[in-house]
């Protein structure tokens, strides 16, 4: 019995009591439970009877023991106890307890996902960095945290698409062909430039592609720079990303933005919408309507748009391609862009408060990390990953709150030690394949299954944990917060290690060798099994894989 199992149980009992006359309330889609922290209270706790007390006009303890006497008739459950003030403890039989162990097995990479988010189409916009550079450590925390909640999201049904804007238009694309054209003719860094030594390779390697270059004038050569040196970082940038294990949906071009004319259909839209201010020469957006604290320019006296302007010619963009909602993941220094974003999101005539989410993320630092040799001024994502590894990155970045500050210890994760999370969560996986293994060499194989027969203590903690599983994949999709699967993870695995130190798979040796194998060995290695399969799909909900040897 499954804790999703339990919550229905408890829902049909109270629409029992209900329709017996028995008490009257109006009965919730579903009951929540939970884990007591005292284990000598049950498998399983609820406080519906004080949340409904009221409403049936009932004393909590009252409404709590109808309720047990309806849920003590229940296939599967051992024993039911009032306590307190009214809550309702759980204990399972060990049959219903067991039967996780196969429902996880059978269900394999699908266990976990859940339909909580079934009928949301969700845009998700993250790193988005400017063409211009390598990706930093900045941008580290932002791939993996947006990659995570988008694994989230659609593990709990929504329909995502991740997107990465392409901030290439504008003046800092004209200033970076400036910086690659100064570097091939050995001039200066122009003001505001350029100056890492990737300037350098971006020059030879267009040099190389245009052999005839610097023979062009510089008003010839500029346009061949930008265009040439814009695709060549753009390809680093994807595969710095894809060795990091994060891949995008769409790649959206706000060049193509600008051409397209989006920009000026967008100023007629919000125009129509009734938004629109010409004022001093400039076409004003009042944003201030909408709680921003102050009115932005679309478009300058000179005819020039802002880069506001593409913020609202992008939003209408995701709105029109069928996003109604809107996730946009930002860094520290942004957090002057929510107002305005849900400002823009109000005068598209969509509303703030479901279809656009801005999270903003902290800043994290490594100690004893270097700066990058490249770009002289920043720490690469791809030294990162080449020093610490791309799974200990991805899984110490998801384990944290967006906006909470991370210093990150290389020490600790670069340790093949219980102090090292990621260690600890996948080499509790390696030691499921481990035991299966050796399972498989003594001749223990899954050929029965006995639910009742997982009745050790630690055995009935490690399937409590296992059921947990789903509700917080469930949880962290809505909250948008990997931690609670990266966190629940480490739980799971201390369980596991606890259940291995205390249960055998494989009978005690004797003197003639494996003892006898009973279905008490068979029914553990479909348990193994199971928490197998719970910390694979755990880990690759966190972009972080499952070894099978460490």
């Amino acid at each position: 019995m499954t804790p999703e199992d339990l919550s229905s149980a408890l829902t049909a009992c109270l629409q029992d009591a209900v329709d017996s006359g028995e008490i009257t309330v109006e009965v919730p889609p579903a009951v929540k439970v939970e884990r007591p922290k005292n284990r000598e209270h049950g498998d399983w706790a609820t406080n519906v009877a004080m949340q409904l007390g009221r409403q049936a006009g009932m004393a909590p303890r009252d409404l709590a023991s109808v309720l047990a006497g309806h849920l003590r008739r229940t296939p599967g459950i051992a024993g039911v106890d009032v306590a307190g003030p009214g809550f309702l403890n759980i204990t399972l039989d060990a049959a219903a307890a067991g039967e996780l162990a196969r429902t996880v097995v059978e269900a394999g990479a699908a266990y976990g996902t859940n339909t909580a988010l079934a009928g949301h189409v969700v845009n998700m916009e993250f790193v988005s960095a400017n063409p211009t550079g390598p990706l930093h450590i900045g941008h580290t925390r932002w791939a993996a945290l947006g990659d995570a909640i988008s694994r989230l999201l659609r593990a709990s049904g929504a329909e995502l698409t991740a997107e990465y804007y392409i901030n290439d238009a504008g003046h800092q694309m004209d200033v970076f062909a400036q910086s690659v054209y100064n570097r091939l003719h050995g001039l200066p860094v122009p003001e505001g430039g350029y100056p890492g030594e990737y300037i350098q390779e971006l020059a030879r390697q267009v040099s190389t592609d245009h052999p005839d270059l610097k023979a062009l004038t510089e008003e010839a050569a500029l346009p061949i720079i930008r265009e040439s040196a814009y695709e060549l970082q753009m390809r680093d940038i994807r595969d710095t990303l894809g060795a990091f294990g994060v891949h995008f949906d769409v790649w959206f071009s706000e060049r193509q933005l600008h051409a397209s004319g989006a920009i000026e259909a967008a100023v007629q839209r919000l125009r129509e919408q009734g938004h629109i201010e010409d004022r001093d020469g400039a076409v004003w957006l009042r944003t201030t309507d909408f709680g921003d604290d102050k009115d932005r320019v679309l478009i300058r006296a000179n005819g020039e748009p802002t880069y506001f302007a593409a913020d609202a010619a992008y939003y209408l963009s995701k709105k029109d391609r069928g996003f109604t909602e809107k996730i946009y993941l930002l860094g520290a220094d942004h957090h002057g862009y929510v107002g305005r974003l849900k400002a823009i999101a109000a005068c598209a005539g969509d509303d703030p408060q479901h279809n656009i989410e801005v999270l903003i993320g902290q800043l994290i630092s490594v100690n004893g990390a270097k700066l990058s040799k490249r770009a002289g001024n920043i720490i690469e994502l791809k030294d990162l990953v080449e020093w610490l590894g791309a799974d200990a990155l991805r899984y110490s970045l998801a384990r944290y709150p967006a906006d909470s500050p991370i210093t990150i210890d290389p020490q600790i994760l670069t340790s093949r030690t219980n102090d090292n999370p990621v260690f600890y969560v996948q080499y509790a996986h390696a030691r499921t394949q481990g035991a299966s293994r050796t399972a498989e060499a003594a001749g223990v194989d899954r050929s029965a299954f006995d639910a009742s027969l997982l009745t050790h203590p630690t055995e009935s903690d490690l399937l409590a944990r296992l059921g947990e599983f789903p509700s917080v994949v469930a949880q962290a999709a809505q909250f948008r917060e990997p931690h609670r699967v990266a966190r629940h993870l480490e739980v799971i695995a201390g369980a596991y290690h606890s259940w291995y130190a205390a249960c055998r798979i494989v009978p005690a040796a004797t003197d003639e060798g494996v003892g006898e194998i009973t279905d008490t060995n068979r029914t553990r290695l479909w348990l193994n099994g199971a928490t197998a399969q719970v910390l694979a799909n755990g880990l690759d909900l966190l972009g972080v894989s499952a070894p099978e040897r460490m």
